[in-house]
């Protein structure tokens, strides 16, 4: 059974504790991302709905990203998570969709329910939040990123994000590439007997 980390991510963080992929743009995560799961022989699947699309235009943007993506799912409204990613209606009753144990089996749902040949997918990775102003009583920019292996399963968040629906929806893609490139690479180090993961919680 995968491990399960919650990452709590108190914003703004302060420049020195950013992740170091945070300076370069989506494109150049996106590929790196891609070579990283090319070089593991893995693949790739994501679950979005604030996003709506933009974290799988990135990956698909990479020459040979089709090795690796295997595809994925927007499920903006509600009850498609639950009905295409299998995310406990109960769970979304009481806690509303932007959530970190939401972000999470949206993550797991995708990387289970894409097998091909019986063959499992790698890595499912999703996003969850707040592009408008205010959403089930959550505040605007408000955003959790889930990722899924068979390793461990994780999610991130709260994010806050500032800007306006465009700027939110761009920085959540953003840092879901950010997050799905470090876990890969932590995954990497664990497995040649290497690990230095850094947890990091950053007060305002």
């Amino acid at each position: 059974m995968p491990h399960v980390l919650h990452h709590e991510i108190k914003y703004n963080e302060q420049e020195s504790n950013k992740p170091a992929y945070l300076c370069k743009t989506p494109e150049y995560i996106a590929n790196s991302v891609i070579e990283a799961l090319k070089a593991r022989f893995e693949t790739l699947a994501i679950a979005e709905s604030l996003t709506g699309g933009t974290l799988m235009g990135y990956i698909t943007s990479v020459d040979g990203s089709s090795s690796v993506f295997r595809g994925g799912m927007v499920t903006y409204a509600t009850p498609l998570k639950h009905k295409l990613l299998g995310v406990d209606p109960e769970l979304i009753l009481e806690h509303g969709v932007v959530d970190g144990e939401v972000a999470l089996q949206m993550a797991v749902g995708v990387q289970l329910r894409t097998l091909i040949n019986d063959v499992p997918t790698s890595w499912g990775v999703s996003t969850t939040g707040v592009a408008s102003k205010w959403e089930e009583n959550k505040e605007h920019g408000t955003v959790f990123i889930g990722i899924s292996s068979d390793e461990k399963r994780e999610f991130f968040g709260p994010f806050k994000f500032e800007g306006d629906r465009e700027k939110v929806r761009m920085a959540t893609a953003k840092e879901a590439l950010v997050r799905l490139l470090q876990s890969i690479e932590d995954s990497d180090k664990k497995a040649s007997g290497v690990e230095n993961i850094v947890f990091v919680e950053v007060v305002d």
